[in-house]
């Protein structure tokens, strides 16, 4: 199955020209996107709506639309398609607006009438790459702010009593040690009784 485009641009020439770039024999030979399956749709809304229901591999957007314009257009896509990656085209004069997009979310951006073919594919494959580290990069940040919301760390030193094991706090106050590690931890203790224990306090359990 080729990678799936989602193409929202409201210009039919210019949208010819980028479903032309995609499909041309060059592309397949590349590996990229010669056998690509594109939706080409003209308003962002239109777009949205497509997004909500899934499976494109890439976005392609241009930046004035007849429903949105500038950075407006890039921050509704990335809020909308926060695991798909967007690359969007900008005008000839436009390439601080460009770097903006990439700030506001896009992965990359091309400037119309600067673009063929293998600038398009690399483009494409820039920016699904850069996506796939940054969506597995936010996905370890959220395991591991998880598990320190679940673990809370004793560490130092901590005075306990040689004899009957009680911990002292920092307030001087001493206590036992089951209920110190539960205020300082998520541990929870279920009481029992180890068998020399069990022994000691119970010998007639035990004949000889």
């Amino acid at each position: 199955m080729g990678i799936r485009v989602l193409l929202i641009e409201d210009d039919q020439a210019d949208a010819f020209l980028i479903q032309e770039m995609l499909l041309e024999p060059a592309a397949g030979r590349n590996g990229a996107a010669g056998n690509a399956v594109i939706r080409h749709v003209p308003r962002l809304e239109e777009g949205l709506g497509l997004v909500a229901e899934g499976g494109f591999d890439i976005i392609i957007s241009d930046l004035g639309l007849p429903d949105s314009q500038g950075l407006a257009t890039v921050k509704k896509l990335v809020a909308a398609a926060r695991d798909c990656p967007i690359v969007v085209l900008t005008g000839l004069a436009d390439h601080e607006v460009g770097l903006e997009a990439v700030n506001a979310g896009a992965q990359d951006y091309l400037v119309k009438g600067q673009v063929n073919g293998e600038m398009l594919i690399r483009s494409i494959r820039y920016a699904i790459e850069r996506k796939r580290i940054e969506n597995e990069k936010a996905k370890v940040i959220v395991e591991l702010q998880e598990a320190l919301a679940k673990v809370k760390l004793l560490s130092g030193f901590i005075p306990i009593c040689s004899s009957c094991k009680k911990i002292r706090d920092d307030t001087g106050y001493w206590q036992q040690l089951e209920a110190y590690i539960q205020q300082h931890s998520d541990a929870e203790f279920s009481h029992s009784i180890c068998p020399d224990c069990c022994k000691r306090l119970y010998p007639e359990l035990y004949p000889e």
